[in-house]
């Protein structure tokens, strides 16, 4: 029974030249093992295009900022004055309008649209901090300028209920509650997206005036143009990085992190 188990699980004898088989171990006429003579055949592993592609990604040139290569073809000095001015602006209404509690200074300052101008609240009406909760505007002098102050208040993120009684708002300071941190914190990211876009604006707009020095200076390149662009694009994103960590800052401050 052994002898027939094992014939069943042996290899079948097949017809090898005798070039490639030496010392052919066999068992009742059938080949059961075969010496081969073989050559080894060193292989080496090379990565495939999608993972030299993974390699390579996140391994982008830096470009070096150049400002008087950049003055050649655009007032270098000015975008950088205009991308400062949008930070400026957005740490500006930061301070004014997203502190923690709101203060009679932060009335004082708040714009208000009145009769197709401009005026800051206290040209408007007077502004008393009647106790710590409480915060009197008297409009006596301006009653007509009530509606388009209360837009603003409304509209300025301080998170604050104006109540009416006359010429006279009587505005309740909240309460540092976590829905008022998250509101204030919504609105900080509201103004950080805008000065981005500000600055997203301006970058556009020096790339267009790039391009078309070409055609009105001789002796500009492709090569040129295509290269300050990039510096224009790395010089914005300086200020998009300046931006963002003032930003996360102050959203953190808001938040109590």
């Amino acid at each position: 029974m052994a002898s027939r188990l094992f014939n069943r699980i042996i290899l079948p004898a097949y017809s090898i030249s005798s070039k490639f088989l030496s010392n052919n171990l066999t068992h009742n006429g059938k080949i059961i093992a075969v010496a081969a003579n073989t050559n080894c055949i060193t292989f080496r592993n090379y990565a495939k295009g999608k993972d030299k592609g993974k390699d390579k990604k996140g391994k982008e040139t830096k470009v070096v900022i150049n400002e008087t290569v950049m003055s050649e073809l655009i007032p270098v000095d000015k975008l950088k004055e205009r991308c400062q001015n949008a930070i400026d602006k957005m740490k500006e209404e930061f301070a004014q309008n997203l502190s923690l509690r709101s203060t009679t200074g932060s009335l004082e300052s708040l714009v208000v649209k009145f009769d197709g101008k401009e005026y800051e609240l206290q040209e408007l009406a007077q502004i008393i901090r009647k106790n710590p909760k409480t915060i009197v505007v008297n409009f006596s002098s301006f009653p007509q300028a009530i509606p388009d102050a209360l837009r603003a208040i409304h509209g300025s993120g301080l998170n604050l209920n104006p109540q009416q009684d006359g010429t006279t708002l009587y505005v309740p300071v909240p309460k540092v509650t976590k829905e008022h941190r998250e509101a204030l914190a919504k609105n900080a990211k509201m103004l950080f997206v805008k000065c981005k876009d500000t600055v997203k604006d301006i970058q556009n707009e020096y790339i267009k005036k790039n391009k078309t020095s070409k055609g009105k200076q001789p002796g500009v390149s492709e090569d040129l143009v295509f290269n300050i662009n990039k510096q224009i694009m790395a010089l914005c994103d300086t200020y998009n990085d300046q931006a963002r960590k003032i930003y996360d800052a102050k959203h953190n401050e808001l938040l109590g992190k």
